[in-house]
């Protein structure tokens, strides 16, 4: 697994932290971080202040330093439809992370959408065109759009993409769960409970990467254990319960039998279930049900829904790590996936006996 750069503290340390822990003055310290030529600064003193800068996690104040180069000590976050932050939790706490993070390292923070009208894939380009951002974070890209990271990338915009499908690891900088595994462990989880007629609810159309890896972790699953994989037991949504309720209708409407049913994030599970009520099933003794995300309405759902884990806020704090070290101007970050852990957790929707984590 990669190394991830250490997620911002709670409590900055500034220069005059370095300085009182280095016994120099903050002159000094700005000197040696800043690696300002011609100071007399032994090479002891200047090893202490680069010490004493790593104990404490300290990092320059990057919009000072941008701003003083001419730049706009602005970032940009793309994400597919602002309406999207109503009704997705998981995308909701991602957006607070970032933001949270660029006010402690003093940046401002653009949302860009694109998918609202008027918008086309790649129109995020234009930002940087414009001299709008100094860098990008985006997150759930569609295929069509890997052209134009591939554009920033090459050009060394500053980069990191969340949520990105298997065919573009490495071709830029990518952090996130691997979605595609968590899904075959969802699905193989439903499979060992005894299940074979496996519905699935993308949470978004298969043109998006991370949409299409839950997908395929559905089919793959099925046909790894020689099990037929109907994709009429399929529908998309749109992140929202409403959308998840509307799909989850769809499916039932086509009447082909199914016990069990894999969503693609929560907040869809939360309208399947209501869809499924509506149809006289019972979750989980007519229907077991997994989500993806365990957000925090999960354990309250009733029955409690059993999910895979991902957290939103530490993707994050490591998305702007990843991208504060590109601002920063130090060495290029290699072009590679940042993988975090998931983990599954069971509770009752799944209708396992064993405990819940």
């Amino acid at each position: 697994m990669n190394v991830i750069p250490n997620p911002i503290v709670t409590q900055a340390a500034t220069s005059a932290d370095v300085a009182k822990l280095a016994g120099v003055s903050r002159t000094t310290v700005s000197f040696v971080l800043n690696n300002r030529q011609g100071m007399a600064i032994s090479e002891a003193t200047r090893q202490k202040v680069l010490d004493a800068a790593a104990a404490l996690g300290y990092t320059p104040n990057v919009a000072a330093q941008m701003l003083a180069r001419g730049s706009t000590a602005t970032i940009g976050l793309v994400i597919p439809k602002l309406s999207h932050l109503y009704v997705d939790v998981f995308l909701a706490q991602l957006v607070a992370s970032v933001n949270e993070a660029c006010h402690r390292l003093g940046l401002k923070l653009l949302i860009e959408s694109t998918e609202d009208e008027g918008r086309e894939p790649g129109s995020f380009v234009n930002l940087i065109k414009g001299r709008h951002i100094d860098g990008l974070i985006v997150c759930n890209p569609r295929h069509e759009e890997h052209q134009h990271l591939m554009l920033l990338a090459d050009a060394d915009i500053p980069l990191v993409v969340l949520g990105a499908g298997e065919p573009e690891l490495e071709a830029y900088v990518t952090l996130g769960n691997d979605t595609y595994a968590a899904a075959c462990v969802a699905m193989q989880h439903l499979i060992d409970l005894g299940h074979q007629q496996i519905a699935h609810l993308g949470f978004a159309s298969s043109e998006f990467l991370a949409a299409n890896n839950r997908y395929r972790g559905w089919r793959d699953t099925l046909m790894a254990q020689g099990i037929e994989q109907l994709d009429e037991l399929v529908a998309y949504g749109d992140l929202s319960a409403e959308s998840g309720y509307r799909a989850m209708q769809e499916i039932l409407q086509r009447q082909i039998p199914f016990t069990a049913l894999f969503a693609g994030n929560d907040t869809l599970a939360f309208g399947a279930m209501k869809a499924l009520r509506e149809a006289k099933l019972r979750i989980p003794d007519d229907i077991a049900l997994v989500g993806y995300d365990d957000i925090p309405l999960a354990a309250f759902a009733d029955p409690p829904l059993t999910t895979i884990r991902s957290d939103p806020a530490k993707h994050g704090q490591l998305a702007m790590a990843l991208l504060n070290q590109q601002l920063a101007g130090k060495e290029r970050l290699e072009r590679k996936h940042y993988c975090e852990p998931f983990e599954l957790i069971v509770r009752a929707s799944c209708g396992a006996t064993r405990p819940s984590t």
